[in-house]
């Protein structure tokens, strides 16, 4: 099996600061799937966002992930268990899991025994979700700025399965039947310090530092002030992807 990466418990505090929530008509979509709103599955929580509006639908809901860190972050509800756990060995019981969701998290996983155990815990009839964001857009001055950023002052520091959130996860064999989602979007208003702490999340941001002993963040700063002043908000817009089935 595929090692595990923990590439967030490090700057597990940014990462619930600053990323950016989904959008509410993406929950009241898969609310709307024809399930039983008995038990879901959360599958790399990270710090319980989509866990904690999971628990405003179903009676149960199981949040794993690798980092302990990250779960420390979490919110706390009493239908939510949070458990320290690889999504591809849980201790969920099989044929227990009315929908099963992935954000942000699934290029991370060793796929093929992830969807293996999506098939064990699922109920008949179960759905998965996995969705991730593409990157952010914000004005054309700033975007060939960013899309610089992340792809060569960053690109040698992101771990090679972040080529497949570039791909939109359409190169992932999906052994599931595939219903087609419709296109949803993050839209947040940030000012200019909101947006590099939200960079400070990135893991290649930590990969970077770690290497050069100096952050890449301080002259990207100095680039975007021509286009974005300090006390400046700014509407941004993450699109997202997703890849959903019936198990």
């Amino acid at each position: 099996m595929k090692q595990a990466k923990d590439n967030f418990s490090v700057q597990a505090t940014q990462y619930a600061r600053f990323r950016p929530h989904y959008p509410d008509a993406l929950y009241e979509y898969l609310f709307s799937l024809p399930l039983q709103f008995n038990t879901a599955w959360d599958c790399g929580t990270g710090n319980g966002q989509v866990a904690v509006k999971l628990a405003e639908k179903y009676k149960q809901v199981y949040a794993t992930d690798i980092s302990e860190a990250q779960l420390q972050q979490a919110s706390k509800k009493d239908n939510i268990t949070y458990l320290l756990s690889r999504a591809e060995n849980t201790p969920l019981p099989d044929t227990s899991i009315d929908l099963i969701t992935v954000a942000t998290a699934l290029h991370w996983f060793d796929i093929d025994a992830f969807f293996e155990e999506v098939k064990r815990v699922a109920r008949p009839g179960a759905y998965i979700a996995a969705w991730s964001y593409s990157l952010v857009r914000i004005s054309p001055e700033i975007d060939p700025v960013i899309l610089n950023f992340y792809s060569n002052t960053l690109g040698p520091y992101w771990d090679p399965e972040r080529r497949l959130m570039d791909e939109e996860y359409k190169s992932i064999s999906f052994p599931f039947e595939e219903i087609q989602a419709p296109p949803f979007r993050i839209t947040v208003n940030w000012s200019l310090s909101d947006f590099l702490g939200y960079l400070s999340s990135w893991s290649s941001m930590q990969h970077y530092i770690r290497k050069e002993h100096t952050t890449p963040l301080d002259p990207l700063k100095q680039e975007l002030l021509q286009y974005w002043q300090d006390d400046e908000v700014k509407e941004l817009t993450f699109p997202l992807f997703m890849r959903l089935g019936k198990v």
